[in-house]
């Protein structure tokens, strides 16, 4: 498990424009395909310092936009200090937020905070479902007599607006715990840095990052709906040491089949690995696409995995590559299996935690954690032109003002603009 960081954290947003630029900066920048005289670049905001107080701190995860515009995140720490929230090295129950777009800028709203027997330490987005609702994880908390390494084993739940009249602009929403991870013999605890998903059907599918006591190294659920509550069934457990895998931090993708792929930051050979899960029956069998070697393919894939619209995989690891900082991966299909294509290897301390972005052009974002010119990471982008990649650090964390560390994928709006959090 990552150790909580101390500093409150920021919310970040990167705007794109089109400016006429000289070919000196082009070179420097890396881009040595010119198409046109325009180049992108890029201008850096702050759009809000948290405080560590009722705002929460250390946001962890990526944000969500709304159809109006408007950002959704979580804090795994800050705001709540009481209680189970501040022992076992928690450093506050963190909260769900809402920054609201104004004509004056952004207005932050603290929608919910947590306070343990509702769940702890929120590290995964919050996403919408097909109710309008907000549905989300904790990591911890939720039960006070069971423990995940001496702490709660983490909820579900979802978030709704208040039924009851505000007399404010900024007001803060009701929570309904759907389940509580109890991590016994039956079920796995403390669901990670992984965004839920819906299926067309409206069922939640998930993930754990610890599995079924003494005999299991982490989970997938599925929860489906049923007369307004939710049955949970835990769908496939990764075996301790077994040639699958174990410890998903991050969340699964589904195909047009219903398939379901992720990753395990751990595997048999201790480098990780890609897997899928088809359905056959009752019952989910696990595939592995492919295992990292730790050489220049990559080590240790935290993040999870995209698809483009050829069926490719996308994806990150935090640890080797030809420079040792971690990759950006493509895994295509062929010939019946997947072949692996490092698109890039990063040269820092530590690689991606991050799930890539991909736009409507088939380039990707992304984040480091400990990248870029000052060691504090960096938001990145690749530009695919016919297969060839090539990279951009859009912006270079100091570790100052413009924050730190950033853990999270970024979002991008309907004009390019990209936002996401930076953990410190």
């Amino acid at each position: 498990m990552r150790s909580q960081e101390k500093n409150s954290g920021m919310l970040l947003d990167i705007s794109l424009r089109a400016t006429t630029v000289v070919l000196a900066l082009l070179t420097l920048l890396g881009l040595t395909t010119i198409t046109s005289g325009l180049c992108q670049a890029q201008t850096y905001s702050v759009l809000y310092n948290f405080t560590g107080g009722q705002d929460g701190a250390t946001p962890r995860a990526g944000v969500t936009l709304d159809h109006a515009g408007n950002l959704y995140g979580t804090t795994s720490a800050g705001a709540n200090m009481g209680g189970n929230c501040t022992i076992y090295g928690l450093q506050g129950c963190g909260t769900v937020f809402q920054l609201k777009r104004s004509n004056d800028g952004w207005l932050f709203n603290s929608l919910y905070i947590f306070d343990w027997n509702d769940g702890a330490a929120p590290y995964a987005r919050v996403v919408f479902g097909p109710d309008g609702s907000l549905y989300g994880t904790t990591a911890f908390g939720g039960h006070p007599s069971h423990d995940c390494f001496q702490q709660g084993c983490g909820v579900v739940f979802s978030l709704q607006p208040s039924a009851a009249f505000c007399k404010t602009v900024l007001c803060p929403w009701t929570e309904t715990v759907l389940f509580v991870f109890r991590y016994d013999l039956s079920e796995g605890g403390l669901p990670y840095y992984g965004d839920l998903i819906f299926d067309a059907s409206g069922d939640i599918f998930g993930t754990t990052y610890i599995g079924k006591t003494q005999r299991w190294w982490g989970d997938v659920f599925e929860m489906t709906p049923s007369n307004g509550s939710w049955n949970t069934s835990f769908i496939y457990s990764f075996p301790l040491g077994g040639a699958g895998g174990e410890a998903p931090e991050s969340g699964v993708i589904l195909d047009n089949a219903g398939n379901l792929y992720g990753t395990v930051s751990a595997a048999a050979a201790g480098y990780g690995a890609v897997y899928e899960l088809t359905e056959s029956g009752s019952s989910w069998t696990e595939q592995v696409l492919y295992s990292f070697l730790n050489g220049s393919d990559g080590a240790t894939p935290a993040g999870g995995v995209i698809f483009d619209q050829s069926g490719n995989l996308y994806g990150t690891t935090l640890h080797g590559g030809t420079n040792g900082g971690g990759t950006v991966y493509e895994l295509s299909p062929s010939d019946g299996g997947w072949t692996l294509n490092t698109l890039y290897s990063f040269s820092g301390t530590y690689g991606s935690y991050a799930v890539l972005t991909m736009d409507p052009s088939g380039n990707l974002y992304g984040t480091t954690y400990g990248d870029g010119a000052y060691g504090y990471g960096n938001v990145f982008k690749l530009t695919n032109s016919n297969g060839n990649w090539s990279y951009t650090s859009l912006h270079d964390f100091t570790g100052g003002s413009d924050g730190g560390s950033p853990y999270s994928q970024v979002t991008l709006d309907a004009s390019g603009n990209i936002y996401g959090t930076a953990s410190a």
